[in-house]
């Protein structure tokens, strides 16, 4: 018989992504960030772009935003857009070989990697982890999650994002230092990966500030759009 325990406070909901297209919805265990991700944004923030090992950083599920304005939050005078590539996965473990990973992705969504920049600088300088720079609250805007079984894998294609009208970012996936499948791999050796995961894949060159008032509006060939109002 099983026994009914009482929560001693209450949680909010689980975080969730609409599956495009569906009724469904793609429930949300972690977000891991690949970090500088294509060579010429590595260039731009000051580092040699060579195929140095990937590092990752972790926003919080409940940084998600969707089908709502973004609002600028506090303590922060340079908050950045980052527009990314996004893989959920239906499935997951460890020490996951390079040839068998694209079978964990369920689909992929196109993402923001909202970043207070300027907290974010300092905590660098001070050698201290980016929390209060990357994993702030709507940090994580992104789209509908576009399953793979519809838009493939895919290994190219324009990614961009226009600020008001005016093209801020623009690369290709082609372009990725560290494909999916090597990202996938390379995480699941450091973590246990599940169903749920949200990986965002790095942006590519062109990341600047908002400031309220602007629209977004972010691409990917092949997967789809993500438009966004700042407040």
């Amino acid at each position: 018989m099983t026994k009914t325990v009482a929560k001693a406070v209450s949680t909010p909901d689980a975080a969730v992504l609409p599956v495009a297209q569906s009724e469904e919805v793609f429930p949300v265990h972690r977000i891991y960030c690949v970090g500088r991700n294509y060579a010429a944004h590595a260039v731009e923030m000051g580092h040699d772009p060579d195929r140095e090992a990937p590092f990752f950083f972790q926003k919080n599920p409940d940084n998600l935003l969707v089908d709502r304005p973004f609002t600028y939050p506090p303590l922060s005078d340079d908050v950045q857009h980052e527009i990314e590539l996004v893989a959920g996965l239906k499935s997951g473990g460890s020490d996951i070989a390079a040839e068998e990973a694209l079978d964990c992705v369920f689909g992929y969504a196109v993402g923001l990697d909202m970043t207070r920049r300027d907290l974010q600088g300092e905590m660098k300088r001070q050698g201290r982890p980016w929390e209060i720079g990357k994993a702030f609250e709507q940090s994580a805007p992104c789209s509908a999650i576009f399953p793979a079984d519809r838009v493939g894998h895919p290994q190219a294609g324009a990614i961009r994002l226009s600020k008001n009208g005016a093209l801020a970012q623009s690369g290709d996936l082609s372009q990725m230092i560290w494909k999916v499948s090597e990202i996938i791999r390379e995480l699941s050796r450091f973590f246990l990966l599940c169903p749920g995961d949200l990986i965002f894949t790095g942006t590519p060159s062109g990341v600047g500030p908002v400031q309220r008032g602007d629209d977004l509006l972010g691409e990917i060939e092949g997967v789809g759009v993500l438009s966004l109002k700042v407040q």
